[in-house]
This record gives C-alpha cells, sequence and structure tokens, in this order.
C-alpha cells in the first residue's frame, strides 16, 4: 500500500533491461511520494466504483460485474472517501476520521432510500488504506487504540445500516479489511524500526571500528617514539662521554684521544643503525623494505655493557638464571623490555653520575617473574656543564628515563621501583611477570 515503506530496490542487472527500467520507475516514485498518494487514491475510487456496480451473488451464486445501477450519491461519496487519500501523509489521523465518517454516513443514507442494501459495503476502503497509514506512522499504543476504536466503529456500522443478516459477508469482510490494515501497518512500522535500528548498529560498528584503529595507530607511535627515546638518548650519552674525553686528552695523550674518537665513531653507527631500524616501521608499503633485524634483547647485553665500559664506567653482570630449567625462551616482549631498562638505567648513571662510577646488573629468572635491578654507587665525575649536574635519580630533570621504565613495566602487568640508597648511590628494580596476565580494565572518564 505504501511504497516509502517499502525496502529499497536493488539495482537492475546490467543484462536484465526490464528490471533496469522497473527499478528507475521505483526509484521515481519513491522521489515523489504525493504522486504514489494521488495514484492511490485514483486506483481505490475506481475499485469503490467497481465493488458497488458488482453483485455478489447471481441467480447461479457466482458474482456478476456491472449488474447494479450506480447512482449519483455513490458515486460523490466514492469521490470523497477516495479523494482524501491524496492527503494521507500529510494528515493520517483526519485522513482516517473523515473516510470513516463518509463510510458510515453512506451506509446510513442507503438504509434510509429503502431496504437495507451491501452496495455501499466498498466506500470501507478508503477508510482501511488511512487506517493503515496510521497504524505505519504512530506508535504502536496509539496504533492498536486507533486500530480497535476504528474497527468497532465500521463493523458496528455495517451490521447495523449494512446487509441482512447482519452477519452476512460483506459486514464480517468489513471487520477483517479493518482489522488486517491496522496489522500490516504495525507490522510494516515494526519491520522499518528494526531495519533502522540494524542500520544504526552498523553505523556505530563502522564507527568503533575506525576509532579502534586510530587508538592503534596512537600506541603504534607512542611505542616507536620510547624506541626512538631509548635509541637516541643511550647513544648520545656515550656520545657525549667520548668527545669530552677525547676533547680533554687531545693534546697531552692523542692516542687516547684517538681511541675516544673511535668509540664516538662507533657509538653512532649503532645509533643510526637502531635509528634506521626503528624508523622504518614508519615506511609505506610502497617504499623500500622494512628492516628484519630483530629487536634487541637480553642475547646482546654483552655489547651494550661494552660501551658502557669503553665509555669509562665500571658495569659489572651477574646473571645466572636467564634460562629457566626447562630451556624455554623468554617472550620477545620481556626480552625487549628487560634489554631497555637495563639500557635507560646505565645511560641515567653515565649521564648523571659521569665516569668512574661503578653499576651492578642483577638479572634473575623465577618460575613466574623475571627481576632486573640495577645499582650504581654514585662515585663518579660528570664531565658536562653545570646543566648536567642533576642530583642522582632525581625525577624534576624533565627527563623521561624514570617514567619510560615504569610504563614499560606497567604495559606486561609488572612493577618498577627507583630509589636512593641510604649509603649513596641508586636502585632501580623492575620485575617483569613471565606468565600472562588478565588485561586491566580502563577506568572511563
Amino acid at each position: 500500500m505504501d511504497s516509502a515503506s517499502s525496502p529499497p530496490p536493488s539495482p537492475g542487472s546490467p543484462d536484465g533491461s526490464g528490471n533496469g527500467r522497473l527499478c528507475e520507475v521505483r526509484r521515481r516514485l519513491r522521489d515523489h511520494p504525493y504522486l504514489v498518494d494521488a495514484l492511490i487514491a485514483a486506483a481505490a475510487f475506481v475499485l469503490v466504483l467497481i465493488g458497488a456496480a458488482t453483485e455478489p451473488r447471481g441467480p447461479d451464486g457466482e458474482p456478476h460485474f456491472g449488474q447494479r445501477e450506480l447512482n449519483t450519491q455513490t458515486v460523490v461519496l466514492a469521490l470523497l472517501s477516495c479523494g482524501v487519500l491524496a492527503l494521507r501523509r500529510r494528515a493520517p489521523l483526519p485522513v482516517l476520521c473523515l473516510t470513516s465518517l463518509i463510510c458510515v454516513v453512506g451506509l446510513a443514507l442507503e438504509t434510509g432510500n429503502g431496504a437495507p442494501s451491501d452496495r455501499r459495503a466498498p466506500l470501507v476502503l478508503g477508510a482501511v488504506i488511512a487506517l493503515y497509514t496510521v497504524s505505519n506512522s504512530t506508535n504502536r499504543r496509539t496504533s492498536w487504540r486507533i486500530g480497535a476504536v476504528t474497527v468497532v466503529v465500521l463493523t458496528a456500522a455495517g451490521m447495523l445500516f449494512g446487509a441482512r443478516p447482519w452477519y452476512a459477508q460483506e459486514n464480517l469482510g468489513i471487520f477483517a479489511w479493518t482489522g488486517m490494515a491496522a496489522a500490516v501497518g504495525e507490522a510494516v512500522r515494526n519491520r522499518r524500526a528494526v531495519m533502522e535500528a540494524i542500520r544504526e548498529r552498523a553505523e556505530r560498528a563502522e564507527r568503533t571500528r575506525e576509532e579502534e584503529a586510530r587508538r592503534r595507530v596512537a600506541e603504534e607511535r607512542l611505542r616507536i617514539a620510547r624506541e626512538l627515546h631509548d635509541v637516541v638518548a643511550h647513544h648520545i650519552a656515550l656520545v657525549n662521554v667520548q668527545a669530552g674525553v677525547a676533547s680533554h686528552v687531545m693534546d697531552r695523550r692523542p692516542d687516547q684521544a684517538k681511541q675516544a674518537l673511535a668509540h664516538v665513531r662507533e657509538a653512532s653507527r649503532h645509533a643510526l643503525g637502531e635509528l634506521q631500524t626503528t624508523v622504518g616501521l614508519l615506511r609505506q608499503s610502497g617504499e623500500s623494505a622494512a628492516p628484519t633485524e630483530p629487536a634487541p634483547g637480553l642475547g646482546v647485553l654483552d655489547e651494550l655493557l661494552d660501551g658502557f665500559r669503553r665509555a669509562g664506567l665500571h658495569v659489572t653482570l651477574e646473571a645466572p638464571s636467564l634460562v629457566s630449567p626447562e630451556g624455554a625462551p623468554l617472550s620477545s616482549a620481556v626480552d625487549l623490555t628487560a634489554y631497555r631498562v637495563v639500557q635507560e638505567a646505565l645511560t641515567n648513571v653515565q649521564k648523571h653520575v659521569g665516569t668512574g662510577a661503578r653499576a651492578e646488573v642483577r638479572i634473575r629468572r623465577g618460575g613466574r617473574a623475571l627481576e632486573i635491578t640495577v645499582l650504581d654507587d654514585g662515585a663518579g665525575t660528570v664531565g658536562g656543564g653545570p646543566e648536567e649536574d642533576v642530583p642522582d635519580g632525581a625525577e624534576t630533570n624533565g627527563g623521561h628515563g624514570l617514567v619510560g621504565m615504569r610504563e614499560r613495566a606497567a604495559a606486561l602487568h609488572g612493577h618498577c621501583e627507583t630509589g636512593p640508597l641510604p649509603g649513596g648511590g641508586f636502585r632501580v628494580y623492575v620485575r617483569l611477570p613471565l606468565e600472562p596476565s588478565p588485561p586491566r580494565k580502563e577506568l572511563s572518564t
């Protein structure tokens, strides 16, 4: 009945011109709803006149079209009842009231002309279409109330003024058609609501996927930024120390200055290599291939400590059980985090304590956790200017080393403890669980 409430047509196939034309017609009708209403009103008018001129029960028991005479009164009532249907979208409830009134008046006037007759029963078609429109455009409670009232009023009018006996098929037809119109309108409205809810959920899911993608991109950028900070801070600190040593002994001990400059070159080469590895993650698929070098871990810890030793830091390593008795390797996340913690802790010692300091790295692996402890005695000589003379372990220097270690440990559901030692120096302790932990719930903001 209502083209606007029908689902959108599927596009026509390229090899089926008939389907394509049908889809085009439906699209144009959907774009002009009031034209559709006018066509529905005209079709209803024709059907009412055909029904009024048809004898439902002829001598042979079959209906005969055109056996009844149409008077002017019936034509006018049909024209009024169906003509107002052109306004059913703009004013559905007034149109329903008007078509129902015309139907009741038509049945009553026909009875006043003589014996009870059923030729005005087709006038109910206008009220049926209007009732469908009301049920289709209102809420459920209003739809059922108005539908019940309309069904009762029109059925009672048919039984009082329509065909005899009161239970004739024309009167029962009025009851059936009005009840079906209310039910179909309600069903179409529910289907439209369900389709709208599905569409809304799909759009919300699409927005959620986009937000999740943006969140993952932001997390990846943050991770890469941390990697860049660790790489650059470590190697630049070594370069700074070695350059200071070379500048200090250039005139008196050229051989030692040459050795220091060689360390500067090696440290800068390592820095460039790791920087290229990290930044390579940001390359697009159309650019040169991403690096395949694995991320550093405890397997190359000796190379890291050798770099600090060449920079003048006395470092000892105590790592009796990096591999469990079963021989299970560390996960890549734990391995990388442990390496970065040691690197960052020794970089802070080199930067804030200076050359000549003694540091001790302890790594112990238990059944459920990996423990990293980095200690220093605080007895070093800072080789930089006044800006680098920062109290050991102080977090007021604006750096992100200690914060980065805490965040790395928290990302693996571990914890990090930092603080000065009673006899001088500083202590960094990080505990990383080896078994996966359930994800933490994010606090809503």
